[in-house]
């Protein structure tokens, strides 16, 4: 009689949950290792921030969420489930399309409940290390402690599924002068609520979702806010309905008198720089003797952000790429995941994937797109989300999700508006959700 592969997954977020239940489903015999106490990754709230709020001290404590107390989804609430676990409203909870965080993790904890995945996972169990058993091998050993201070356990995988998130470690942009600015500094990673401002002059950097929702919530009460951002369209300005916010290009420099100078010629004496700028992959825990590297921000190599052609498939990444519908790629590529591990889907050749990866990279770099940006999927979600349903076994993308995706991202494509998510229009999505699961006339 076979034993099933027994499968590690480390991380207990949406990726390890999804993953865990994937790979349970085709039998195989799996262990979630989760550093906290509870599941939920980076959508379970904590009032904590790291001993170091840019997140430079490599010796600091560090708090994995990244979630503020207001924050509410970038995606309707249609968007944030699984294919086939939608995400209902829960009785007296928060019943809007873009519900607050706390709507998040409830939801995560009923699917973990629904599929009794609670039940594979070892909470409080820190993964710091994790190495092939030899060179020869295709089996991993994978040590853990229960608290910093326990005797370590070794034991040995089949395979390895690296679930771990990567909205924790800080990513910071290079400011002249900045070694001397007397200034506070905080990345977004480390903020929670708006008091801490109260009267200050703040420069937040940054212009994707999190800089606009932060650099409007500090507003309330600083003295001003002056967001800074390298989009090349930026107009130098005031904004609209704020008596208190600035708009302008990227920092040139800061100087020690607290002087923040603008690309555009104009500048500020400031007292925060709040940085909005990201965050980086980071897997401190993964020893792979170099075939695996983070260069710039790139993980690699990785046939589809998933799978190091040199260690596939016994070693896999869930949830690499930024800026996509999270829980539907999340889900797809777990299930890709767990079909190739149970034998069910053959992944090409080493050779052949290691051919596909770096033709990815040259029309990278032909399209202009830099090292840093290798995860942004660039438009291609769609594509990518449908190509991994195919491996999967499942049927295209209902073209609805694909339409809504693209309807929700056009705030931030566009220039956000105040209040964007409160403008959504539920009824004409209802109607359009309602529209295509009818039958289709066949002629």
């Amino acid at each position: 009689m076979t034993h099933p592969l027994r499968v590690a997954v480390i991380g207990a977020g949406v990726a390890g949950l999804a993953a865990a239940r994937s790979l349970r489903r085709e039998g195989l015999d799996v262990v979630v290792f989760e550093k906290s106490n509870h599941l939920g990754g980076t959508w379970s709230y904590d009032p904590r921030t790291d001993s170091d709020p840019v997140g430079l001290d490599p010796n600091r404590e560090v708090v994995h969420t990244s979630l503020y107390r207001s924050l509410r989804t970038n995606l309707p609430r249609q968007l944030m489930g699984f294919l086939d676990y939608p995400f209902p409203n829960r009785n007296n909870g928060d019943p809007r399309t873009f519900p607050g965080h706390e709507e998040v993790l409830w939801f995560l904890n009923r699917f973990s409940d629904e599929f009794g995945l609670r039940g594979l996972t070892r909470f409080g169990s820190e993964v710091v290390r994790v190495e092939l058993v030899s060179e020869k091998s295709d089996s991993w050993v994978v040590e853990s402690r229960r608290n910093r201070d326990s005797v370590l356990t070794r034991e040995v995988f089949g395979a390895v599924v690296v679930c771990t998130g990567h909205f924790t470690q800080p990513r910071l942009p290079t400011i002249p002068g900045i070694e001397k600015w007397p200034g506070y500094q905080i990345h977004s990673h480390n903020y929670r609520v708006p008091e801490p401002f109260q009267g200050q002059i703040v420069v937040v950097i940054g212009f994707a979702s999190s800089a606009f929702d932060i650099s409007r919530e500090i507003a309330k009460v600083a003295k001003e806010v002056h967001i800074a951002t390298r989009s090349p369209d930026v107009k130098v300005m005031k904004l609209a309905n704020h008596d208190n916010m600035w708009q302008h290009k990227m920092v040139k420099c800061v100087s020690e008198d607290r002087l923040v100078a603008f690309d555009d010629g104009s500048s500020v004496y400031a007292d925060v720089l709040f940085y909005c700028t990201g965050y980086k992959y980071h897997f401190p825990f993964l020893e792979t003797n170099g075939i695996v590297t983070i260069e710039d921000n790139r993980v690699g190599p990785l046939y589809k952000h998933v799978f190091p052609p040199a260690l596939a498939p016994w070693l896999s990444f869930i949830g690499i790429p930024e800026k996509e519908v999270i829980f539907q790629m999340t889900e797809l590529q777990c299930k890709w995941v767990a079909r190739v591990l149970s034998g069910k889907v053959l992944l090409p050749t080493e050779k052949e994937m290691m051919a596909y990866v770096e033709e990815y990279y040259q029309q990278m770099e032909k399209d202009g797109f830099p090292k840093h940006m290798t995860h942004y999927l660039h438009f291609k979600e769609i594509g990518y989300c449908n190509w991994l349903a195919a491996k999967a076994g499942l049927p295209p993308i209902e073209h609805w999700r694909d339409e809504m995706y693209l309807e929700s991202i056009k705030p931030v494509l566009l220039g956000l508006q105040d209040n964007y998510r409160d403008q959504w229009d539920d009824a004409h999505w209802k109607a359009i959700i309602k529209d295509a699961s009818l039958p289709q006339n066949v002629n």
